[in-house]
């Protein structure tokens, strides 16, 4: 497995992009994720979008943050929220998930942010025990979807690397 920083608009991003949000359509039977987010938003240093890729060069999953401070939406200052972490079907129970959380989680340290945040839903309970066994706790709501009874947000310190 190679992991690879791509922009949001690579190719390989916007293929798996599309794959979540079929997913997303299913469980939650509408469109998908309506979160607005542009390309930009993952540019380093302010984020980074991560892909790993299988031993034939093909993309298996991804994921990324963008910086988030103080707005209407909940966030606070030095918040790092994570986005778009998904495993395509064939390739998950292999830890692929956890490797790409660890790295977005270094990458953000290392651009100073203090928190890890995200927002899932209760039809992704997957994602819920992944985040949960890594750390993260709830915390409170923000993002697009904070007012949405389903909505489940958590957080995880990103202490300075020694």
């Amino acid at each position: 497995m190679h992991i690879r920083r791509v922009s949001f608009d690579h190719p390989d991003a916007m293929k798996l992009n599309d794959q979540v949000q079929a997913e997303y359509a299913v469980r939650y039977g509408d469109d998908g994720d309506a979160t607005p987010m542009a390309a930009a938003d993952f540019d380093p240093p302010n984020g980074v979008y991560l892909i790993a890729y299988d031993e034939h060069g093909t993309p298996v999953a991804s994921g990324g943050w963008r910086a988030q401070d103080a707005n209407d939406e909940g966030n606070v200052d030095g918040d790092a929220e994570l986005k778009r972490m998904y495993v395509v079907d064939g390739m998950r129970g292999r830890g692929l998930a956890r490797r790409i959380l660890a790295a977005l989680e270094e990458d953000a340290r290392a651009a100073g942010r203090i928190r890890m945040v995200l927002e899932t839903g209760t039809k992704q309970p997957e994602a819920i025990a992944l985040y949960t066994s890594s750390g993260y706790e709830p915390c409170a709501k923000f993002g697009y979807y904070r007012l949405y009874d389903s909505s489940r947000c958590f957080a995880k310190p990103l202490r300075p690397a020694r």
